[in-house]
């Protein structure tokens, strides 16, 4: 039987939709049998499939696994959590795919998918071809099955194994009802040092605060319980906990490519000359500490799936987005982790001597910059709107990145714009040495989009 899809639910790097307006059962039902079609077509047959704590998402991942049958292949069902238990069960268990049912930190009516296939980012043209599939029918047809695969446990287990940290930290964990919440659960009880974990149940309605760590005001309550507590170090997760966000013990947010600087500095003592990743979107800091570092540092573009596959190709043990994304392929599997990387980090601040975490951002280069600003702009625009900026700046002469939207640096710092590929959304942002600088970005940056028609938000 052909299926359709609305036409606004595959994306580049996942599927992603509104339940009951442009995502339902119907769908994951094809997206199991266009997926299933694509393994077998492959020569494999083992699918690994989880799903997060949204209230939909034991309805799809029903679905998906009814639809993956049908077409031949086992199902190993891992259970509700995190993203990166998937991703982790799909390694473990020598799977041929593997699919996870998350909104990722999307709000509680939406629902999607994030697909790998053969140990790879599956995205871009590969889920344009589950399009295809679907539309014309040409299912794969054999008599699969499914099975219960508990991995919980064993997965927390794998990452208490790289903790190399010499003392125990006082930290406070925040899941935002997110689906990380169990698996942290199990880790504040293997790791040393005094845990407290908020908003620790799983509940797809998340009434405390959003799950999404790169907003401030997701982060208050993992503030003030910092604060409250004197711990050392808050840690908060995205939905599905494959981002990560970090407070400080004085309460102050360290951003994606701070994170990764410190990150970089300790894998650079045991790899020197290491080349570590950062997206567009980084600080000139990140890229300047790499360096001083020792290492070589290299800028790619957003997106998880890009990142993953570049790691791949040029063998970086370390990279890391903006978002809060961190791959490590250092020890582990090259998968953005966020529970893996607060293991990690809690290592290498409970081997410090002499400083805590709040010192070390203290010594960090100071640059003034705005946050990520996203702003609406039709779907059918933001790529284009884009495309004139870029066009205009060639024919003035700008010094301009073009490897993913334009990162312009000037002699005040730098401005990006680029299209979203997820929502319709551009995406900007300005850094500079003082603020006097950062306004002359933003004026420039301001200049380039009314030229062509849109307003950058106050």
């Amino acid at each position: 039987m052909t299926h359709t899809f609305h036409p606004t639910i595959l994306r580049e790097y996942d599927i992603r939709g509104i339940i009951d307006e442009t995502l339902s059962a119907a769908d994951a039902r094809a997206i199991g049998q266009a997926f299933g079609t694509r393994v077998r077509n492959n020569g494999g047959s083992v699918v690994c499939v989880g799903w997060d704590g949204r209230l939909s998402s034991p309805m799809l991942a029903e679905a998906l696994i009814e639809g993956l049958v049908t077409t031949g292949c086992q199902v190993r069902a891992v259970g509700r959590g995190p993203t990166p238990m998937l991703y982790y069960a799909a390694k473990a268990r020598g799977a041929d795919g593997g699919i996870m049912v998350t909104g990722s930190h999307n709000p509680p009516n939406h629902n999607g998918f994030k697909m790998v296939l053969a140990g790879k980012p599956f995205f871009g043209p590969d889920i344009k071809d589950l399009g295809r599939i679907a539309a014309s029918g040409t299912y794969a047809v054999g008599q699969g099955g499914a099975s219960a695969d508990d991995v919980a446990d064993e997965y927390a287990g794998r990452l208490v194994k790289d903790f190399d940290g010499e003392r125990g930290l006082n930290v406070v964990w925040d899941c935002g009802n997110g689906a990380a919440g169990e698996i942290v659960g199990k880790l504040t009880r293997l790791l040393p040092g005094h845990h407290t974990v908020l908003f620790g149940t799983i509940d797809g309605t998340f009434p405390n605060h959003h799950p999404d760590p790169t907003e401030p005001h997701n982060l208050v309550d993992l503030q003030k319980a910092v604060a409250d507590l004197g711990a050392d170090i808050g840690i908060a997760f995205d939905g599905d906990g494959d981002r990560i966000g970090v407070i400080d013990g004085q309460g102050r947010i360290l951003w994606g490519d701070q994170i990764l600087v410190i990150l970089a500095e300790d894998l650079l003592k045991s790899r020197p000359g290491a080349t570590i990743i950062a997206d567009v979107k980084a600080s000139k800091v990140f890229f300047d500490e790499v360096a001083r570092l020792g290492g070589n540092a290299v800028m790619g573009r957003t997106g998880h799936s890009l990142i993953k596959t570049q790691m791949a190709e040029i063998g970086a043990p370390l990279a890391g987005e903006m978002s809060g994304h961190i791959f490590f392929a250092d020890r582990y599997y090259g998968f953005d982790d966020a529970l893996y990387a607060a293991v990690r980090l809690l290592g290498i601040v409970g081997r410090w001597q002499g400083q805590n975490l709040a010192e070390r951002k203290d010594r960090l280069p100071h640059m003034v910059n705005t946050p990520e600003l996203r702003f609406d702009c039709a779907e059918d625009r933001k790529f284009q709107v884009v495309a004139e900026v870029r066009e205009r700046l060639a024919a003035s002469g700008a010094c301009v990145n073009s490897i993913d939207g334009v990162r312009v640096d000037t002699t005040d710092g730098w401005w990006l714009l680029r299209a979203s590929n997820t929502q319709a959304v551009l995406v900007a942002r300005c850094e500079a040495a003082d603020q006097a600088g950062l306004g002359r970005l933003r004026a420039e940056l301001e200049g380039q989009l009314r030229a062509s028609g849109v307003e950058l938000p106050a």
